[in-house]
């Protein structure tokens, strides 16, 4: 029998993806964001989408350095590479790199779906007032990420400085080396536990690799990983009218 040479469906648009911020994590967009158009299209549909990885360790220095100019000048080249390769929409596959969002999504023509804006809908959609929030440093401490769910009618409630820079530490120093360590599990869900002593209704993982070390399974509130739901508005994205 001979192969099928049909055209791409016109209808299902193109993904853009900034990656490699960790790679750990990128490649769970690239499952969960398969995974999702396979499931609402059946057979052998998989996703279109371009996919631009960067090397992280030039950028994770000067994320630390407080050079947020030049992380942006490297994001902006990323989403430039995506358009011109026919990229209907964009997605950058990190929490802390949306610090620069707004340069880069001014930069190019196409939209970029902000994982802001996609954990705030979820959060409104299932009634939560007040969320507590575990990610890097930057995205715990500066107003870039908070702000924006916070628009959304959600109070962030973030961990004490000790706790921030544990989380911080092993999410750079673990997670984005694909470590996966038991007793930094028990070590979060600690931090968790301090943070439900303030009356949240959930929990952010406002980094995308958080979700690597916690899930639904080793705590009864609600966790928002922030990996899933960005992929799955980028799969409804891909597949609207």
């Amino acid at each position: 029998m001979k192969a099928s040479h049909a055209r791409p469906d016109p209808a299902l648009k193109t993904i853009g993806l900034i990656a490699g911020m960790s790679w750990e994590s990128s490649q769970l967009y690239y499952r969960l964001i398969n995974q999702g158009v396979q499931q609402r299209l059946g057979g052998l549909h998989s996703a279109r989408m371009l996919i631009y990885s960067v090397d992280f360790a030039p950028i994770e220095k000067l994320q630390h350095l407080g050079d947020w100019d030049s992380c942006a000048e490297i994001l902006v080249d990323a989403a430039r590479r995506l358009e011109a390769g026919g990229a209907d929409f964009f997605l950058i596959a990190t929490n802390t790199m949306h610090r620069v969002a707004d340069v880069v999504a001014a930069a190019v023509d196409i939209p970029l779906l902000h994982i802001a804006d996609a954990t705030a809908q979820v959060l409104a959609a299932q009634g939560v007032q007040r969320a507590g929030l575990l990610g890097t440093a930057f995205t715990m401490e500066l107003d870039f990420y908070r702000d924006r769910i916070e628009q959304g009618g959600v109070e962030v409630i973030v961990p004490e400085l000790h706790d921030r820079q544990m989380v911080h530490d092993i999410i750079y120093q673990e997670l984005c080396l694909g470590k996966i360590d038991a007793d930094s599990r028990e070590v979060y869900l600690a931090i968790i536990d301090r943070l439900r002593a303030q009356r949240i209704d959930g929990v952010i993982l406002g980094c995308t690799e958080i979700g690597m070390l916690i899930d639904a399974s080793h705590t009864d509130i609600p966790l928002y990983d922030t990996t899933a739901i960005h992929a799955a508005q980028a799969v409804a994205r891909a597949l609207e009218d």
